[in-house]
């Protein structure tokens, strides 16, 4: 499923963000995965990829980074964050959406004047003007939201009994 319309525009896709996470949901209830981080390693087995985390210090502005190996993926978090929980869905979100990995070769400890000034412009993009980057970040974050949110919906107890007839409506 193409993130791009027939003119190679990048554009935001919310359907294809939810069928994500239902498919992730899916495979996290068999494997009995409730957390993120039980999320992460279902993930790994069912993709049949390792995938490891790891708290590093990073630049200022990035909270998290996914670096691609031949044979694994790394997730790197910042350790100064507080909760590291909505950043490793992020991450997770570019796994799933098969989003290139920073090469190994290409990642860096400081992020200098014009990345921290295009991650910000980034931030206030509409549509109508995304670039890939900005749709992969779009989509990862997206992905974050829903599926936290409806990790929460988990965690708190709630009556799933209307939420799952409301998706069974939507197929």
């Amino acid at each position: 499923m193409g993130a791009s319309d027939s003119g190679s525009r990048p554009v935001r896709n919310h359907r294809r963000v939810l069928a994500a996470v239902d498919a992730v949901l899916d495979m996290a209830a068999q494997s009995h995965a409730v957390t993120v981080e039980d999320i992460v390693q279902a993930l790994a087995k069912t993709r049949r990829r390792r995938i490891e985390v790891e708290f590093e210090d990073l630049g200022p502005g990035v909270w998290g980074q996914r670096r691609e190996f031949p044979d694994h993926d790394l997730i790197v978090i910042a350790r100064s964050l507080p909760s590291v929980t909505r950043t490793l869905a992020h991450e997770i979100g570019h796994i799933v959406f098969r989003h290139p990995g920073a090469a190994v070769t290409e990642t860096t400890l400081a992020a200098d004047d014009d990345l921290i000034a295009y991650m910000l412009s980034q931030r206030s993009a509409s549509s109508s003007d995304l670039t890939s980057e900005a749709l992969q970040e779009w989509e990862a974050e997206a992905f974050a939201v829903r599926l936290l949110q409806r990790l929460g919906q988990f965690e708190r107890g709630d009556n799933w009994r209307p939420l799952l007839c409301y998706d069974e409506a939507l197929g």
